[in-house]
């Protein structure tokens, strides 16, 4: 397994294992074919896990944890906080107060069952909370060992820096793909600035970058993509002909449409990660395979194009707002 280096030095595997779907978002899971999906990824060298207490909500922590239980020593354990969610689900919104991000931390770290996190994100900014608060909060808790290094999420390249004078941002995680591009116009000149990595999530455009979906009905009907932009009518089509240009590069290089786009993600430089998510072992296997790929000048040149022509927004209406704070 290839290796990349975040900011702060934190070395990591050069792909990671987004583990949200296993719990949320994506349909029904299972949680013996998710385990099993994590334990694979560890024997890979696929050692950078990710994961959030909204995720579940706070399912997806326990899972994570008991997964990593006696492998504690091999992971890059990440999780955030700051989307508050009740446990029958319901959304409260974003919240950023110092006291909660101090509960939050200590509430991951028992579902969790370990006594740091390697990586901890604020998930998104709270409008209504100075950034250098949350920040603050948050430095207290590296100083007590509970966390090794901090992350952001989804913020604007300003609030970065804000947050970064309070103390050093190891990574931002950021939807980052060949169909989402627009942190290269500010946000990745900051971090490369600052000395800060990128965590990529989403680097397969949800799914349809894998050139494997025909239309949102063959979604189950609880997976949240149904209800995103870049899935509906027209919008789809589009996309969906652009990612065929991707499988194209993929049959010339006896390769997969996903491992072509995850190959250009990683390409990207030594401090990108991406984070595809999946809960099945095969699929985790061809992603991983994906760091073997170098893709050439010409290759690049094609899938660099892809991003200007993608239709629909990322998310939807309520989504967006909750960006570039």
């Amino acid at each position: 397994m290839r290796h990349h280096t975040l900011g702060q030095g934190l070395r990591t595997a050069a792909l990671g294992l987004g583990c949200m779907g296993m719990s949320d978002f994506y349909g029904p899971g299972d949680e013996t074919e998710s385990i099993a999906t994590i334990h694979r990824a560890l024997d890979l060298g696929v050692t950078f896990l990710d994961t959030a207490d909204m995720y579940g909500p706070f399912t997806n922590e326990r899972l994570v944890g008991k997964a990593v239980a006696g492998r504690r020593d091999e992971v890059v354990l990440a999780t955030k906080f700051g989307i508050e969610r009740l446990p029958d689900g319901t959304r409260v919104g974003v919240n950023g107060r110092p006291d909660y991000v101090r509960r939050a931390c200590d509430a991951s770290l028992e579902r969790l069952g370990v006594d740091h996190i390697d990586l901890y994100y604020q998930h998104r900014v709270d409008p209504a909370v100075p950034v250098e608060e949350t920040w603050g909060a948050l430095k207290e808790l590296v100083e007590a060992g509970k966390v090794r290094h901090l992350g952001i999420s989804e913020a604007s390249a300003a609030t970065v820096r804000r947050a970064h004078a309070v103390h050093p941002i190891t990574a931002g995680q950021y939807e980052y793909s060949l169909f989402t591009r627009g942190i290269e116009d500010e946000v990745l000149p900051a971090f490369r600035e600052l000395g800060i990595g990128l965590v990529a999530y989403s680097p397969l455009g949800r799914g349809i970058l894998t050139g494997a979906y025909t239309g949102s009905e063959n979604l189950s009907g609880d997976d949240f993509r149904r209800h995103n932009p870049r899935w509906q009518g027209d919008n789809f089509a589009v996309n969906q002909a652009l990612a065929a240009q991707v499988g194209d590069v993929a049959r010339s290089i006896g390769a997969t449409p996903a491992q072509v786009a995850l190959a250009w993600v990683i390409a990207q430089g030594e401090d990108v990660v991406p984070i595809p998510g999946t809960k099945r072992v095969a699929r985790l296997e061809e992603n991983a395979a994906a760091t073997e790929i170098r893709l050439t000048a010409e290759q690049i040149t094609v899938l660099d194009g892809l991003a200007a022509q993608v239709a629909g927004e990322r998310y939807n209406a309520e989504g967006m707002r909750s960006l570039n704070r």
